[in-house]
């Protein structure tokens, strides 16, 4: 039978944020203001960066800029709200600017999945298949892999956000956590949520599981290919193309597998928030940084973007 909830409706959220200590408010708010403007500058440059330079043109660099995109799409959903709330006294979000916050939320970190997947199988199209590579790879095909990604993201975000405004929430309305995150909240509710969260748990392993599955049989086909390759250049050539992406895929999946992959009785405050700050916030500042530093073609188009920038 579902419980009836005018209150959760009307009511606000508290959300605790990163720490209670008022001591750390202000540090946190400049820490995490500088770690958001370097995420909004470093992946800004690499969409510019991209679209200026007609070389960079590729199904790589295609998903490249639409992951940056995604990135700053995914941050801005999140620290916007809580450097706010690190110099507010209420820290407060309303019931339905919750749910707004989780939609968009998901829908970000899971497009964000499913570009790192289409990745994957362009690298895989690159080492297994060259010969093949500009059909497969078609600029037609690499949009349907963009627009199915959106998609599926935002239909699973849907399907959630439903599931949760089902909810009742009669005790407690502080979320221990700096976001609106779908464990902290279900955390709070006062309905029988052992369905919504078999629910939660099911589906979220099919929608992270599959572009997760998707880049693991990528690999190692990759793998596979490359170590017939009998020059030791050879391989090394190969892989350094994977490098990038791989160091991104670790950070991305190590976070979120810890953080959404355990029941609710597991659930700690203090570990998945360092967790979450990882893969919402630490992880899209970095992979500009990841992406230019050993990619020639990539510090080609930066370099071509400054000196456009200065001319």
């Amino acid at each position: 039978m579902e419980l009836k909830n005018d209150s959760s409706s009307t009511e606000d959220f508290i959300l605790l944020g990163i720490s209670s200590n008022p001591q750390m408010q202000k540090p946190l708010f400049a820490v995490f203001f500088v770690l958001y403007l370097v995420t909004l500058v470093g992946n800004g440059l690499i969409i510019l960066a991209i679209h200026s330079d007609s070389r960079l043109h590729t199904p790589m660099y295609f998903f490249l800029s639409n992951l940056s995109f995604m990135d700053i799409c995914f941050t801005t959903v999140i620290v916007p709200k809580m450097l706010v709330n690190l110099l507010s006294e209420t820290k407060s979000i309303s019931y339905v600017g919750c749910l707004v916050q989780m939609y968009f939320f998901m829908a970000f970190a899971n497009t964000d999945s499913y570009l790192l997947a289409s990745m994957a199988i362009d690298r895989l199209v690159a080492i297994c298949n060259p010969f093949h590579y500009d059909v497969v790879m078609s600029p037609r095909r690499c949009l349907l892999l963009l627009l199915g990604s959106c998609t599926i993201s935002h239909l699973h975000s849907m399907l959630r956000v439903l599931l949760m405004s089902r909810l009742s929430f009669c005790a407690s309305h502080v979320i221990k956590h700096f976001f609106c995150d779908t464990q902290p909240v279900l955390k709070l509710s006062c309905s029988d949520t052992s369905s919504s969260q078999i629910v939660v748990m099911t589906e979220t392993l099919a929608v992270i599981a599959t572009p997760f599955l998707c880049i693991l049989f990528s690999y190692l086909r990759i793998i596979i290919t490359v170590l017939k390759i009998p020059s030791a250049a050879g391989k090394w050539k190969a892989f350094s193309t994977c490098g990038s992406h791989l160091t991104v895929v670790v950070f991305f999946y190590g976070s979120v597998i810890y953080v959404y992959f355990r029941p609710l009785s597991m659930y700690s405050v203090v570990k998945d928030r360092v967790a979450t700050v990882m893969y919402t916030i630490v992880t899209p500042m970095l992979n500009p940084f990841i992406y230019s530093l050993r990619n020639k073609d990539m510090k080609r188009g930066l370099r071509k973007l400054r000196d456009r920038i200065h001319s």
